[in-house]
């Protein structure tokens, strides 16, 4: 069966068709027949219990450089209009973020919805990853400089992250010797108004920050990523490189756990991150990425994975 499928993203303009998951996901819907339209964010709109949106039809091709052609912007009804929408617009999670799944949430059993908007706002990835925290490292989420002392005097060295961040970006290593935390929280307590994260900094991320994707609760694929020179961060978007890798039982242990409730949640496509083969740090569900890669290492087709659960999905909805 076709279908009408909407994707809520950043400008088709900006993105690098190389490794875009978004892209990858939009060829594979298109391979499939289904039609595909693009929409920005900013346009949604809910006005007489319609969710609407201003959008394009478009197709898409691996050319870089001329990788779509879009037709004329129209105002779309996503419960008449469309039969999918997946909300892939890129992070950080806030209000704007927060307040648009809620409108989509208002398409509940009319058009499906993927990642379940309603469970993307109750899972941000490093809260939800809180409810699986006998997986993590040791872990202090505050605002108090004197917990983080306390915290810094039992494990030494530090690093020190927003808890809405995301692609490695504001992520601060402080030494044993604790230089500049005052500084720096300082910053944190001023720049954002919720707490944030402290962990102990993970000498085995020299190995390896591990990229896991789940559909529906399974594992696809992985891939490892290495920090680049000069750099902790691993995260591809920091200079980090990626390379083939296979699951540790740690993380086959993690994932098994986890599966079933994100199955139930309605959180289709899903990334976590494990470093060091045993300390899960983030549970990612707004806009996660690393397929492309984890496709090119294992000669896999995530995309197609993703489809036939969210065809699948749609199909239970029992909606002609």
């Amino acid at each position: 069966m076709s279908l009408r499928v909407a994707v809520q993203m950043d400008p088709l303009e900006s993105i690098n068709i190389a490794g875009d998951s978004s892209f990858a996901l939009m060829l594979a819907a298109q391979e499939r027949g289904h039609s595909v339209w693009h929409y920005d964010v900013t346009s949604l709109s809910w006005q007489d219990g319609k969710v609407c949106a201003w959008a394009k039809p478009v197709t898409v091709q691996r050319v870089k450089g001329n990788h779509f052609d879009a037709g004329a912007l129209a105002r779309i009804d996503l419960a008449q209009d469309i039969d999918v929408v997946l909300m892939r617009q890129d992070p950080p999670f806030h209000l704007g973020y927060i307040s648009s799944a809620l409108l989509l949430d208002r398409l509940k059993g009319k058009t499906l919805v993927s990642n379940d908007p309603r469970e993307v706002v109750n899972a941000p990835e490093k809260m939800y990853v809180l409810d699986y925290a006998h997986f993590m490292p040791p872990t202090l989420i505050t605002r108090v400089l004197d917990d983080v002392r306390e915290f810094q005097k039992e494990h030494g060295a530090v690093v020190v992250k927003p808890l809405h961040g995301n692609g490695g970006k504001a992520i601060f290593r402080i030494d044993a010797d604790g230089t500049n935390i005052s500084a720096l929280f300082e910053v944190f307590n001023q720049t954002w108004p919720e707490p944030h994260m402290v962990q102990p900094f993970l000498s085995s991320v020299s190995k390896g920050d591990k990229r896991i994707v789940l559909v529906d609760g399974e594992v696809a694929g992985a891939i490892n990523r290495k920090p680049g020179e000069g750099e902790f961060r691993s995260n591809l978007a920091q200079g980090g490189s990626a390379e083939a890798t296979q699951l540790t039982p740690r993380e086959q242990e993690i994932c098994d756990a986890m599966g079933p409730d994100l199955k139930r949640r309605g959180l289709t496509f899903v990334g976590i991150d494990v470093i060091g083969g045993e300390w899960l740090t983030e549970i990612n569900v707004t806009s996660p990425t690393g397929i492309v890669a984890i496709d090119k290492f294992n000669g896999t087709d995530t995309p197609g994975l993703i489809w036939d659960a969210l065809e699948r999905r749609h199909a239970e909805m029992g909606i002609d």
